[in-house]
């Protein structure tokens, strides 16, 4: 019994900053539309620029964007 105890105890800090961080969140084209405030067209063009962050095929039909990695587009975009 005294085991399960044991298992209960906090874990110390350099343990619990071990553990996964969680997964990035996917967004879609109608998204990252009404985020950056471009068109299809303008995102794709710049994507092929190397301006814009790169999508990620899920499909033949499927693309989509690291919602970390648009934000992060979005505040440079901003700091300019």
């Amino acid at each position: 019994m005294s085991h399960v105890v044991a298992d209960r105890v906090a874990k110390p800090a350099h343990e619990a900053a071990a553990l996964p961080a969680a997964p990035a969140r996917l967004i879609r084209l109608p998204e990252v539309i009404a985020r950056v405030g471009l068109k299809r067209s303008s995102i794709y063009q710049r994507m092929a620029e190397g301006r814009f962050p790169k999508g990620r095929s899920l499909g033949p039909r499927c693309v989509v964007w690291v919602e970390a990695e648009v934000d992060a587009w979005i505040a440079a975009v901003e700091m300019q």
